[in-house]
């Protein structure tokens, strides 16, 4: 652990030099000033973590003095020390910006919980900081096409409002980021972000997921929980695959959109959340309210600002960034050098059709960067179904309409996953981005089963 740099400000020279041993002891590296000009000196030489302040000094009052600190640098913590300390002093050093007040004569244990302590919260705010930078970088949305121009567009008109906002798009074309997109460009930022996939939670318990329950409303429910709408409260829900929530669940998320109002599962109490509510999906939802599986109302309160998400093969243009992206943040995340790229493999990728878009091209990245030998991915490393020719124009020899090119793309492209993964449906609907009885449900319906040999 990195310890702190430490300045002590105070004209009594036996405080200062209490102050140092203490410190110096704990092996902090510490420099001390008897004026505040002395100290405005070493914060621009040499500028520290922490600084200990006394309130009295002989050429300016302290609590001037940490107001210069904070305008010269707000993340340098500042420790109040006084003789003759006020309740009125405190309160306002604090509103200032100091993190805590001493009153003389000091204690050594009071000195070291209050440093250890500042030390522990700079520590969670780095981690925090950092965490929010990769927060950002995994959900940047790369490309500079047209189509992701007026996309983006889109989102900076509606993000600034209070209007529901409903992400439509094929499976993996970033129907999240674009969501998280909204959320960062909000006034709601700084709140939460919820998310919540409606197809990875069984029917059974989506109600209490979304709403919460009481305790021993259901078998199993041990404890009092709170729900996704009670988590979002001041921030955002992301309801993903909304489609896929049961007429019962819909008919309750209603309410909420009009009101804000409901009740845990097996709770009595009405309560009351202030959520914006983002929703996708991949499916046709008017189509699904004319079948009458999904409600008409409800449609038409998410519906108030679509926002239609491209598709790769709509966008080739941005493949180069992606694959540049994808390499960046594939090396990082596994400790490895970036690796080059040969021209022709980016000519390749760029003629293939992506059924499975940008969540079909970073899997694909990563499994080349993981084969790229001597740091470079050559043409030889690409999957067979590419390197064949014309693989990437093939489905176009037959004349055949757009439902049925889809179906083939897709059927080809999860057939190659499934051989790919070993025919494991975990590890296939992991490396596909999809829910295990998503994917059950697609290899039904395409007609996809396993050779026996």
């Amino acid at each position: 652990m990195v310890k702190s740099r430490i300045l002590i400000v105070d004209d009594e020279k036996n405080i200062c030099r209490s102050l140092e041993l203490i410190l110096a002891s704990e092996g902090y590296l510490i420099q001390t000033a008897g004026t505040a000009r002395e100290a405005m000196v070493a914060l621009e030489k040499n500028r520290p973590d922490v600084v200990f302040l006394d309130v009295l000094l002989p050429d300016r009052d302290g609590l001037l003095v940490l107001n210069d600190i904070k305008a010269l640098d707000p993340d340098i913590q500042v420790i109040m020390i006084s003789g003759h300390a006020t309740l009125s002093m405190a309160v306002t050093a604090t509103k200032a910006g100091a993190y805590d007040f001493l009153e003389k004569p000091l204690q050594k244990e009071k000195i070291l919980i209050v440093i250890r302590h500042l030390q522990q919260t700079q520590e969670l705010q780095q981690q925090y900081q950092k965490l929010q930078e990769q927060i950002s970088y995994d959900y940047q949305m790369v490309g500079n096409s047209e189509a992701m121009q007026k996309m983006r567009e889109q989102i900076q008109r509606v993000a600034d409002t209070e209007s529901k906002v409903l992400i439509l798009g094929e499976s993996g074309t970033g129907k999240e980021l674009a969501a998280w997109a909204v959320h960062q460009q909000s006034p709601r930022r700084q709140k939460a972000f919820i998310k919540m996939n409606c197809a990875a939670i069984p029917e059974d318990l989506t109600e209490s997921e979304l709403f919460g329950h009481e305790k021993g409303s259901f078998t199993g429910a041990m404890a009092t929980r709170d729900g996704k709408f009670l988590q979002a409260d001041g921030g955002t829900l992301f309801l993903d695959e909304i489609a896929d929530m049961s007429l019962r669940v819909q008919t309750k998320v209603l309410r909420v959109l009009q009101d804000g109002k409901f009740e845990r599962v097996g709770g009595k109490d009405t309560l009351e959340v202030n959520v914006r509510v983002l929703a996708a999906t991949n499916r046709n939802l008017e189509e699904m309210v004319k079948r009458g599986v999904f409600r008409e109302d409800l449609y038409y309160r998410l519906n108030v600002f679509p926002i239609i998400i491209p598709t790769l093969r709509d966008r080739k243009e941005d493949i180069p960034l992606l694959i540049q992206h994808f390499i960046e943040k594939i090396c990082l995340k596994n400790n490895r050098k970036p690796v080059q790229i040969a021209p022709e493999v980016i000519r390749t990728l760029q003629q293939y059709s992506w059924p499975g878009n940008i969540r079909e091209l970073q899997n694909i990245m990563e499994r080349l960067i993981i084969m790229a030998a001597g740091g470079k991915i050559e043409a030889s490393s690409l999957p067979t179904y590419l390197q064949q020719p014309g693989s990437s124009v093939g489905l176009f020899s037959e004349k055949i309409g757009l439902k049925e090119w889809r179906e083939k793309t897709e059927r080809e492209y999860i057939r190659q996953s499934l051989d790919h993964c070993g025919w494991n449906i975990s590890e296939t609907a992991k490396f596909l981005g999809i829910e295990r009885t998503n994917l059950h449900k697609k290899m039904k319906a395409l007609g996809i089963q396993r050779l026996e040999s």
